[in-house]
């Protein structure tokens, strides 16, 4: 080693609050699950745990769906797996863009070999069922891929009827849900979801890096027609699907499928500490309540809303279409936006976000997710953006903005 190499400091981050679009502050207790001891991927106690995971996801996800399980990596892999898993080149994919996410969809497919046709919004509202079922009719596709809570634009979009006219029509439903799970209604049985992917960093209240998923019997059987088996873990019994081979190895699910399945047919080293904190973001979610956690998702947004247009700023886009767990909200003319945020960086220890394309520099995305869904995070925001402001000189209405979300709280 090179003598004159710094080893650093030894590794002390500091206290944020993170209230952006994401990633959020973890749970102390998916803090704590992460630092348990490691065993190995075949330990019959962590293959128990695996179908634990399996069995709280379902909960999570409200399906029955079997094949409900983990992606090894961050919301996108898990995006990734099932796009690359799904779809063969010349494939015809359907993808509303309401946001940012939209076009990520749209990138993954185009890397695919897909045909894509987008329905494109106008950032700040959502795509209707009538504009998809026409343009199904007219483009005839293989799959509908959409993104639920687009945290660019801050918009969540309805599947429930989306759902009836992808089952109708034999259109397989694929959704992302990485920012809108757990703080947003979902329902995938019941709305006739295929496959959703979501992350943890957002409303479920843990780290990034791991995805977990679902998928239907239908889509299953799509994806295990294209099924192969590496040639050094091929016994005699199994069988290839015999249609065209998925593109990637790492992200075929036909395999991660196996591996989750009762053979454990080994594909990866499962990542043992973040299946812990999956784990105990699903018991958490779960013990909370669905209908009790996405209700205090919904209030910490009303109340940072209503505090923000106390204060006399502007939210963004359409407030019937929004997503429970993130505002955005118009930058005041009179200040630079991202000197606001790095003050409220370095002097608050407070995170926000700007956001992306369109909006970029135009609109502050402020977060109320998962162990941040609270009075206490919300109203802090509010009065240290409100200082901020003041001295920034912004043309604000001065000491409304707590009072106002408090009264959410009565």
């Amino acid at each position: 080693m090179d003598n004159q190499q710094s080893l650093f400091e030894t590794l002390n981050p500091p206290q944020r609050l993170l209230m952006g679009p994401g990633p959020i502050n973890a749970y102390p207790r998916v803090h704590q699950a992460l630092s348990q001891s490691l065993i190995g991927q075949y330990d019959p106690v962590m293959t128990g745990y695996m179908n634990q995971v399996q069995s709280l996801y379902r909960g999570v996800f409200q399906t029955n769906n079997q094949h409900t399980l983990l992606v090894d990596g961050t919301a996108r892999s898990g995006i990734e797996a099932v796009l690359v898993s799904v779809l063969k080149p010349g494939d015809k994919v359907l993808i509303p863009v309401i946001g940012r996410f939209g076009h990520l969809l749209c990138e993954i497919a185009r890397r695919v070999g897909a045909e894509i046709r987008t329905i494109d919004i106008e950032w700040g509202g959502v795509c209707t069922a009538e504009q998809v079922e026409a343009e199904i009719k007219r483009f005839q596709p293989k799959l509908l891929a959409t993104v639920q809570g687009d945290t660019s634009t801050t918009m969540n979009q309805p599947l429930k009827e989306i759902g009836e006219v992808c089952h109708r029509h034999g259109v397989l439903f694929y959704c992302d849900a990485t920012a809108s799970i757990a703080g947003n209604e979902l329902k995938v049985d019941e709305w006739h979801l295929d496959a959703v992917s979501a992350g943890l960093q957002k409303c479920l209240g843990g780290p990034s890096g791991s995805s977990p998923i679902t998928l239907s019997e239908q889509c299953a059987d799509v994806i295990n027609r294209r099924k192969h088996v590496e040639a050094g873990i091929r016994a005699d019994h199994h069988q290839e699907g015999g249609d065209m081979m998925i593109q990637s190895n790492y992200f075929d699910l036909s395999m991660i499928m196996d591996y989750w399945g009762p053979e454990r047919l080994n594909h990866h080293t499962e990542a043992t500490s973040m299946l812990y904190a999956a784990r105990e973001c699903a018991r958490l979610f779960l013990e909370e309540g669905i209908e009790n956690t996405i209700a205090r998702h919904k209030q910490a947004g009303h109340a940072l809303a209503k505090g923000l247009s106390a204060m006399g700023l502007r939210l963004f886009g359409d407030q019937t279409q929004k997503m429970n767990n993130v505002v955005g909200v118009y930058i005041p003319e009179e200040v630079q936006g991202d000197e606001v945020r790095a003050e409220l960086l370095n002097r608050f220890g407070i995170e926000i976000g700007t956001s992306f394309g369109p909006l970029h520099g135009k609109i502050w995305r402020i977060g109320t997710m998962g162990y941040n869904a609270r009075q206490d995070c919300v109203l802090t925001t509010l009065a240290a953006l409100e200082a901020i402001l003041i001295r920034h000189r912004a043309r604000i209405d001065v000491g409304q903005a707590v009072c106002a979300a408090m009264e959410c709280y009565r």
